[in-house]
C-alpha cells in the first residue's frame, strides 16, 4: 500500500470514529497537505508511522492520537488490529501488569503496576495483590511507569481502597452518543484494604491513560494523595486499527468526565499533591508512610512493626 492509500485510511478512521469531529476535519486537512507537500514520501514503515504521528498530534496534542509500527505483521479482529488472546497470552508474560506487591518494613504495603489489563485477563491476579496487602497500614501505588489500560481495571483496583460504590469516573463515547458511568463494585474477590487506612499513589511523566485515570479518581475521591511529577496527559480512550501489514492508527472514541470536576486530565496532566522529583516519589511517600504508622502505637504486638518503622524512617534521612 502507497502512501497515499494509507494517509486516506487514517484519515477515514478519524472521520468515522474520533471523539472531536472538528479536529478530526482540520487534520485529514493538514494530513493530505502534507502529502501533496511530499512530506511521507519514499520513507520506511517505522519513519512513516514517526512522521504522520508527529502530525496527528500537531493540532491539540492528543497523545492518544498514534499510527504505530509494529515488527510482526498485525491481525485483524473486527476492524481492530487487536487479537484478544495474543493479549490474554501478553498478559500472562508481563506478571498481569503486576510488577511488584510486598509488604515493606514498617508494615507499609507497596503495590507496582506497568498496565491496567482488564478484570476478566488479570482480576484474579489483582485480587490476590490487594488480598496480600490488605493488612498493611497504608498503601503505597506505583504508577510511574503505568502506561494505562482497562477502565474496567482501575474500578476494580479503586474497589478494594472505598467502603460504599462510589461513582468515580464517566467516559462519554462518540459511537452512539453515549456516556457511561463507571463505579466502584460492591463486592470484591478477597480481602479489601478498606477505606479508612492512608493511599499514596506514585506518579511521573510517564504514568499515563489508564493509571492518569486511578490517579485522578482517588485524588478527586479525596482517597490518596498523588506523590512525584506531573503524568503524561491523556483522558480519550482509544481503539487500534489496521492501516497496513505492520502499521495500525489509534483514534480516541471517547474522553473521560470525572464528576467531581466534571472535566479530566487531557493535555495537562495530573498534578501531584506532594511534587518532588519522579525518582524522590517513593522515598517520599514511604517516609510519610512511615510517620502515619509510627502514630498507631509501640506496645505489644506492634513494638516490632513500630522498631521497623523508626529504623527505616532513619535511613531514608
Amino acid at each position: 500500500m502507497d502512501e497515499r492509500a494509507r494517509i486516506e485510511d487514517v484519515c477515514r478512521r478519524l472521520r468515522d470514529h474520533y471523539v472531536f469531529p472538528d479536529v478530526a476535519e482540520k487534520l485529514t486537512v493538514f494530513l493530505r497537505a502534507r502529502l501533496s507537500d511530499g512530506v511521507y514520501a519514499g520513507l520506511d514503515d517505522q519513519a512513516f508511522a514517526v512522521a504522520v504521528t508527529e502530525d496527528l498530534q500537531s493540532v491539540n496534542g492528543d497523545k492518544h492520537l498514534r499510527l504505530r509500527y509494529h515488527v510482526d505483521p498485525l491481525p485483524e479482529v473486527d476492524g481492530e488490529s487487536y487479537d484478544p488472546e495474543e493479549f490474554r497470552r501478553e498478559a500472562e508474560l508481563n506478571c498481569h501488569g503486576i510488577a511488584s506487591a510486598r509488604r515493606l518494613a514498617g508494615n507499609v504495603g507497596y503495590l507496582e503496576t506497568r498496565l491496567f489489563y482488564g478484570p476478566d485477563i488479570a482480576g484474579e491476579a489483582l485480587a490476590a495483590a490487594m488480598t496480600l496487602l490488605a493488612t498493611t497500614d497504608a498503601l503505597l501505588i506505583d504508577v510511574r511507569e503505568n502506561r494505562g489500560g482497562d477502565p474496567s481495571a482501575v474500578a476494580l483496583l479503586i474497589s478494594y481502597l472505598v467502603g460504599e460504590p462510589v461513582h468515580f469516573n464517566s467516559i462519554y463515547l462518540r459511537d452512539g452518543d453515549v456516556t457511561n458511568q463507571f463505579w466502584t463494585q460492591p463486592y470484591v474477590p478477597g480481602r479489601k484494604f478498606g477505606p479508612d487506612k492512608p493511599v499514596w499513589v506514585l506518579t511521573g511523566p510517564t504514568t499515563f491513560s489508564g493509571a492518569e485515570d486511578l490517579s485522578y479518581s482517588l485524588q478527586q475521591l479525596g482517597r490518596a494523595k498523588t506523590v512525584g511529577a506531573v503524568t503524561g496527559g491523556g483522558a480519550n480512550p482509544r481503539k487500534q486499527y489496521k492501516v497496513d501489514t505492520h502499521l495500525d492508527v489509534t483514534v480516541p472514541g471517547g474522553r473521560a468526565v470525572n464528576p467531581v470536576t466534571g472535566t479530566n486530565w487531557e493535555g495537562v496532566g495530573v498534578q501531584p499533591d506532594i511534587a518532588v522529583d519522579v525518582e524522590d516519589a517513593f522515598d517520599t511517600a514511604y517516609a510519610l508512610a512511615l510517620a502515619h504508622v509510627l502514630t498507631l502505637g509501640d506496645t505489644g504486638l506492634r513494638r516490632q512493626v513500630a522498631d521497623e518503622a523508626r529504623l527505616t524512617l532513619a535511613s531514608l534521612g
